[in-house]
């Protein structure tokens, strides 16, 4: 039988010799189970090879925040960068007001900064401030523009050279063309208030 006693009628001398042999294998095996019971499971690959878990685990930690890392900074990219720092500057700026007092007198230097920072229109001492900054800024090392008679438009919206000399040496096309886009306007236009008339 598959428990290692015989099948059938049976003595009780034989089943004796039977019990004391399964009692002898079972202490032979004794050792064997507790040596089972703490080991630890041996996990493998397709191939056979053992595999190490606490290593793949840490791998999978590190892909993990690298994939996290990568995905926050492509959220981050997909917000815009130049909004972000706005924002974070919005904040600050609004971290910077609430300590304030909220009476504000004739000597606070902040509010007198920020009065002057503001363009209004009409104002006429703007035009002398932007050309003293201007001027200030002259250190800057600038591209030189063209400065003469305004130039024919063009599809891109262009500026000629500073080197341009004024002849407009093209063969005609953007005038053309925006000429088609002018008379197809106006087409469109008549077109309308043709079938707008009578109503």
């Amino acid at each position: 039988m598959f428990s290692g006693v015989r099948a059938g009628l049976v003595s009780a001398d034989v089943l004796r010799r039977e019990q004391q042999e399964l009692r002898k294998h079972e202490r032979s095996n004794k050792h064997l189970e507790e040596e089972s019971r703490h080991s630890e499971t041996v996990f493998r690959d397709k191939s056979g090879r053992r595999r190490d878990l606490a290593q793949e685990r840490l791998e999978q930690r590190q892909k993990a925040e690298a994939k996290s890392e990568r995905d926050e900074q492509y959220a981050r990219w997909g917000k815009g960068l130049a909004q972000g720092r706005q924002q974070q500057q919005n904040v600050e700026d609004a971290i910077k007001e609430m300590h304030k007092p909220l009476a504000r007198y004739i000597d606070d230097q902040d509010l007198d900064q920020m009065l002057r920072e503001q363009e209004r229109e009409g104002d006429p001492m703007a035009d002398f401030i932007k050309k003293r900054k201007a001027r200030e800024s002259k250190e800057k090392k600038e591209k030189p523009k063209y400065n003469g008679p305004a130039p024919p438009l063009n599809r891109f919206n262009i500026w000629p050279g500073h080197r341009w000399d004024g002849v407009d040496r093209s063969n005609g096309f953007e005038q053309q063309r925006f000429a088609r886009i002018a008379n197809k306007k106006a087409v469109q236009e008549l077109a309308y208030k043709w079938s707008v008339e009578d109503m």
